[in-house]
């Protein structure tokens, strides 16, 4: 069994909540998740595209773990998939190297989960936010998985808001790395 590689895009992960416990959640099971934190392997935003591309290839599945950034991903992570998911290798007549793996999305959202609802204040879902990544998925044909989130760990909540706990960030870890083994 190949391994799912986890593509962790945080540029301040030692300042997160969720993130970094996500990534503390799955480093308990090295022999499933490889966990690859790009902002740390390339602090001068140069990738080294056929290291990336050789890592993608070891591995079943591909997970994209980010926080939201004005309803997108964080731009290291744009970039990466700008840079890496190839004419010839990901997609064209010749590009098959991710046909068929398993794509998803682990997000943590500051606001809110009934913000990101077509009654909400966004007016949008995350799935819908992130749309992009599911069409993504299907260009390249890879198999696009439900998103996993973590909603409401804003840093400016306001007086309304239910602000999770720790014990609601560690219970949302174990969910993820729940869902990411059932990919296999």
């Amino acid at each position: 069994m190949k391994k799912t590689l986890v593509i962790v895009t945080h540029p301040h992960i030692d300042q997160s909540v969720v993130n970094k416990r996500w990534v503390e959640e799955l480093e308990k099971y090295p022999d499933q998740f490889t966990v690859h934190q790009i902002y740390q392997a390339y602090p001068d935003g140069v990738i080294d595209v056929a290291k990336e591309q050789a890592l993608v290839e070891e591995h079943e599945n591909l997970v994209f773990q980010f926080p939201v950034y004005w309803f997108n991903c964080p731009p290291l992570l744009k970039q990466w998939l700008d840079e890496v998911l190839t004419y010839g290798w990901a997609y064209g007549s010749t590009g098959d190297k991710v046909k068929n793996k398993k794509f998803m999305l682990a997000v943590s959202a500051g606001g809110q989960e009934h913000i990101y609802s077509e009654q909400g204040e966004y007016k949008l879902t995350l799935d819908q936010v992130f749309s992009s990544f599911q069409l993504t998925a299907l260009y390249v044909g890879a198999d696009y998985q439900p998103l996993h989130a973590f909603y409401g760990l804003d840093t400016n909540p306001s007086e309304d808001d239910d602000v999770p706990t720790h014990q609601d960030v560690a219970n949302n870890a174990i969910e993820y790395v729940q869902k990411l083994l059932a990919l296999s």
